[in-house]
C-alpha cells in the first residue's frame, strides 16, 4: 500500500552522507600525482631572496613548470575563468602563464610571492594535496547520487533480491515505443510478474533541477503505466525535497512506485513476492 504524501514528505532523510564518502583520496592523490613533477620544479622558488631572478631560471629551464600556478590558488577552472588585468582588460587567467612578465606578474598580484619567500610553505605537493582535499568537499553534493544507489543496491543484497545495476535500456527493445528520455537505468529488477527498471537520486538541497526531474519522472512514469510488463520506479530522498514539495507531490500522485529510504521495506517486499 502506498504511503500518504504527507507520511513520505515527513520520512525524508536528512544525509546519506557516510564517512567513506566525505572525501575521495583516490581521486585527490590521483589528481596531485598528475602535476606532482611541476610542482617540485616549482619548489625550487621556495626560499629565495631575490625570487624574480629564480623565477626568471625556472622559466628559462622549464616554462611548462608554471602551468599548475592556478591549483596554489584553489583555482580549477583551465580556460575559462578571467581576472581584470593592471590595464583593466579582462583576461584569461591561463594567459599569465604564457610569458615570463605574465607568470612574475601573476605571482606576485597574487600574494604567492610571498608565501614562498618567507616559506610558509615548505612542499608544495604536499600544500597542493591538501588544496585538493578542499576541493574535493565541493564535489561531495555529486557523491549524494552514487551513495544513494549504493545505499539502495545494498538493500537490495540484504534482502537476497537479485538485480542488475546500470541497464541501458537497449537491454529491451520493446522499450523503443516508450520513446524515453532515459538511456540507462540505475537498476533492474525481473519478477515472475514484471521487469522494474529503477532510478535513485538524493537532494541535500533544493533547486529548479529537482522540478525538471519530477516532471521528466512522470512522464516516463506514464509511459510505462502503458506497458504490463514494466514498472518505472523512482527511490529518492533528501531534504532537498521540501523546497520542491509541490512537484514532488505532483510526480508523487502521477508514479504508481515512489519510495524513499524509510519506506523502501515496501517495495522489497512487494518484489518478493514476485521472486
Amino acid at each position: 500500500m502506498k504511503s500518504s504524501f504527507k507520511e513520505f514528505i515527513n520520512s525524508l532523510s536528512e544525509t546519506n552522507e557516510t564517512l567513506k564518502g566525505l572525501t575521495d583520496f583516490k581521486k585527490v592523490k590521483q589528481n596531485v600525482a598528475q602535476i606532482s613533477l611541476k610542482l617540485h620544479q616549482l619548489n625550487y622558488l621556495i626560499g629565495k631572496t631575490n625570487l624574480r631572478e629564480a623565477i626568471k631560471e625556472l622559466y628559462n629551464e622549464n616554462p611548462n613548470s608554471f602551468e599548475v600556478l592556478n591549483i596554489l590558488l584553489a583555482v580549477r577552472t583551465k580556460g575559462k575563468k578571467k581576472v581584470i588585468n593592471s590595464k583593466g582588460e579582462f583576461v584569461l587567467l591561463e594567459s599569465y602563464v604564457t610569458s615570463l612578465n605574465g607568470v612574475i606578474e601573476y605571482i606576485e598580484q597574487t600574494g604567492i610571492a610571498e608565501i614562498l619567500s618567507n616559506k610558509n610553505v615548505t612542499n608544495l605537493v604536499d600544500y597542493v594535496f591538501g588544496v585538493e582535499v578542499g576541493l574535493d568537499t565541493n564535489a561531495r553534493k555529486n557523491r549524494g547520487g552514487k551513495n544513494m544507489a549504493h545505499i539502495v543496491s545494498q538493500r537490495f543484497s540484504d534482502a537476497k533480491i537479485p538485480f542488475e545495476e546500470e541497464v541501458n535500456s537497449k537491454t529491451y527493445p520493446d522499450l523503443n515505443s516508450f520513446d524515453t528520455d532515459l538511456k540507462r537505468f540505475d537498476f533492474a529488477i525481473k519478477t515472475r510478474k514484471k521487469i522494474y527498471l529503477i532510478e535513485t537520486n538524493f537532494y541535500n538541497v533544493g533547486g529548479s533541477k529537482l522540478n525538471e526531474v519530477a516532471r521528466a519522472y512522470s512522464n516516463i512514469s506514464q509511459k510505462f503505466n502503458k506497458n504490463k510488463n514494466y514498472s518505472f520506479v523512482w527511490i529518492t530522498d533528501g531534504q532537498g525535497w521540501l523546497k520542491a514539495k509541490n512537484k514532488l507531490e505532483e510526480a508523487y500522485s502521477n508514479i504508481p512506485h515512489v519510495y524513499n529510504l524509510s519506506n523502501l521495506d515496501k517495495f522489497l517486499r512487494l518484489v518478493k513476492s514476485e521472486l
